[in-house]
């Protein structure tokens, strides 16, 4: 299992996704979990939202707001939230989970918790390229499962 605080309610789980929208959650609180979180979230309370062509500007305007640049370097990571999108949904699609704390703390557990989950199917030099922030790149060591 990896090392993570597990929700206890759908309400932090809206409060981490409506703090994303409003730009008000406090940058420490921008977690790997809060990322997973929040897709959740948007994937099943805001199904209007076409969350790959939306959710890069909110949280690009997110890291401005909390004085995060987006650059080459840092900030918004494009492969990471389209691969994170579709795991999300995935996760969601299969989950027996009622209550999304419960599915998401389920996600969390797995390997997809791992903050480095993505590197089993891309490369460090890849993933973490300039080009891997600006637009999607396919993994280059194998295909996601989802």
């Amino acid at each position: 299992m990896n090392p993570f605080t597990p929700f206890t309610s759908d309400h932090e789980i809206a409060a981490i996704a409506s703090g994303l929208l409003d730009r008000t959650l406090p940058k420490p609180h921008w977690t790997h979990a809060a990322h997973f979180a929040s897709t959740l979230w948007l994937l099943s309370e805001r199904p209007e939202l076409d969350l790959p062509r939306e959710l890069p500007t909110i949280i690009r305007a997110y890291n401005e707001a909390t004085g995060i640049a987006n650059t080459d370097h840092s900030g918004y990571h494009h492969t990471i939230t389209l691969a994170s999108i579709r795991a999300a949904r995935s996760f969601l699609a299969a989950s027996l989970h009622p209550p999304l704390f419960l599915t998401c703390n389920a996600l969390l557990a797995s390997s997809l918790g791992a903050s480095r989950w993505l590197l089993s199917y891309w490369s460090r030099e890849r993933l973490f390229s300039p080009e891997a922030r600006r637009a999607w790149l396919d993994p280059d060591l194998q295909n996601l499962p989802f």
